[in-house]
């Protein structure tokens, strides 16, 4: 089955949910957000979501920190 994975054609087995994608890949869900066809899929719903042929997934990892100004960090 091909999807697309952030911007590039990937094969899977079979459709299969974002949960069982992000094993597959080894990423930890809780530091990552993932969309579906342009649609941002809550974390909660990740098992129930499925990947099928031809949809389109960006997966995102979350970035920490905040920009230093002045020898300060800044930010959150």
């Amino acid at each position: 089955m091909r999807i697309v994975l952030n911007g590039d054609p990937a094969e899977l087995p079979g459709p299969m949910s974002v949960q069982a994608l992000l094993e597959r890949l080894t990423i930890d869900p809780r530091v990552v957000a993932v969309e579906c066809d342009r649609v941002v899929i809550k974390r909660a719903r990740y098992a129930e979501t499925m990947v099928t042929e031809g949809t389109e997934v960006e997966i995102v990892a979350f970035v920490g920190g905040g920009a230093v100004v002045g020898g300060k960090t800044s930010g959150p």
